[in-house]
């Protein structure tokens, strides 16, 4: 039972010296990442995170994985993002792999129910979207767009279908 609470002062030591080199590795790796690393979060960028906070976690809280271990395995996932994104900002094709396209909500004040549903977004959701945008009509607003990372936009000009806004958005 004396386990469950303290399990002797070696563990507590290495934790200590561990855990402020490990946040200032993680930071600076993060920082070398560059901004995508830490952007507004899709899927991918979610499973990364996850995996981040992983190998974090275990950096600090097993003996068995060293600090360099750590840092070389936050290192590699951060290269295997950028490399990724890289790849995803120059060729549509991979990009639509691992990213889904933006999905068009309401348009000229009509919900679109059939991509609500699909998306599965309330109805509550779309207005609250709306408000926020300072709307109070569906009738002033021309379209909403759920992005690719699951925010809304919220559009307020009425002949937007001819924009080049609208290239990558599911109708």
């Amino acid at each position: 039972m004396n386990d469950l609470f303290y399990q002797g002062f070696d563990d507590l030591k290495n934790l200590v010296i561990i855990a402020p080199f490990t946040y200032f590795a993680l930071v600076a790796i993060l920082r070398i990442g560059g901004k995508r690393t830490l952007s507004k979060m899709n899927s991918f960028d979610f499973i990364v995170t996850v995996a981040l906070d992983s190998i974090l976690a275990t950096t600090l809280l097993s003996a068995k994985t060293s600090l360099s271990e750590g840092m070389l395995a936050t290192g590699l996932l951060v290269l295997l993002q950028y490399l990724v994104t890289f790849t995803a900002s120059r060729s549509r094709l991979f990009c639509q792999v691992i990213k889904s396209d933006p999905r068009l909500l309401l348009y000229n004040g009509k919900p679109l129910d059939d991509a609500l549903k699909t998306e599965h977004i309330a109805r509550n959701e779309l207005l609250a979207a709306i408000r926020k945008s300072g709307h109070s009509e569906f009738d002033e607003v021309g379209a909403v767009i759920l992005e690719n990372d699951g925010s809304l936009s919220v559009l307020s000009h009425p002949n937007l279908k001819d924009s080049v806004l609208f290239e990558t958005v599911e109708t």
